[in-house]
């Protein structure tokens, strides 16, 4: 209050009836002539953004961060102008600027801003080329793949990109056994399944690294294994035998 007591002290006394430059005339007149053109400020002010350039996806939509964006109308393939601002993005077209869609910013990665109504669920060469490599991984590969894009259409493509590659870096049987519980169980989730198969990798790398079984102990006592002091008899009873015949020389 003080304040502004100040500031409107010093606004009447020193800087309305204040004469400007060279025109000789006082501020308050020269604000009172102008006054009717000037409008009413801005409810924020400026904003800073950053713009990037953005393809559109076979799902109709961009990527910003790890996450999916809706860009209808925008042509899948088309490029697209994006305008990043703290809290909310811009979509424009790139050589006239006009604003195509707006959105809030979401900070988990992965989250997907498609209402449902705009997600396409028709197969494109890029579905058929995913559902391509996971039936050459597997049945419950293939299976898993096509369940996730039924259940959430282009947009789960990301997920079968996922899954597919996750062969490039482990053998494809345990992805397969991977894929094969996550349909047994009703998993969905791209890192569930990641993670069951580095389980199953860590697994059978732990059988690998186990030392061998030691060499079987061999058997003492059986039927047709005789008492050891029998062959000992035998022995010197040999012995005694060799000793008592005649030796015969050569001459």
């Amino acid at each position: 209050e003080e304040q502004n007591a100040f500031l409107e002290h010093w606004e009447t006394r020193w800087a309305a009836p204040r004469i400007h430059g060279s025109t000789r005339r006082q501020v308050e007149a020269m604000y009172q002539e102008e006054r009717p053109h000037l409008k009413a400020l801005p409810i924020s002010g400026v904003q800073y953004f950053k713009e990037v350039q953005r393809t559109v996806c076979d799902d109709t939509c961009i990527r910003i961060d790890h996450s999916s964006y809706a860009a209808r109308p925008a042509r899948i393939g088309s490029r697209v102008l994006v305008r990043l601002f703290e809290h909310y993005l811009e979509i424009r077209e790139i050589r006239s600027q006009a604003l195509i869609r707006t959105h809030a910013r979401v900070d988990r990665p992965g989250t997907v801003v498609l209402p449902d109504e705009e997600r396409l669920f028709n197969p494109s060469r890029e579905t058929r080329t995913l559902l391509r490599q996971a039936q050459e991984i597997g049945a419950a590969t293939h299976q898993l793949c096509q369940t996730l894009f039924a259940r959430e259409g282009r947009v789960g493509q990301r997920k079968l990109w996922g899954i597919v590659g996750l062969a490039r870096r482990y053998p494809s049987r345990l992805v397969e056994q991977a894929c094969q519980r996550a349909l047994t169980e009703g998993i969905h989730s791209y890192k569930r399944i990641k993670a069951l198969t580095e389980q199953l990798t860590a697994q059978a790398l732990e059988q690998l690294n186990t030392p061998a079984q030691t060499e079987p102990v061999l058997t003492q006592h059986h039927r047709l294994i005789r008492d050891g002091q029998d062959y000992a008899d035998l022995f010197t009873l040999g012995a005694q035998q060799s000793a008592s015949l005649p030796l015969f020389n050569e001459d």
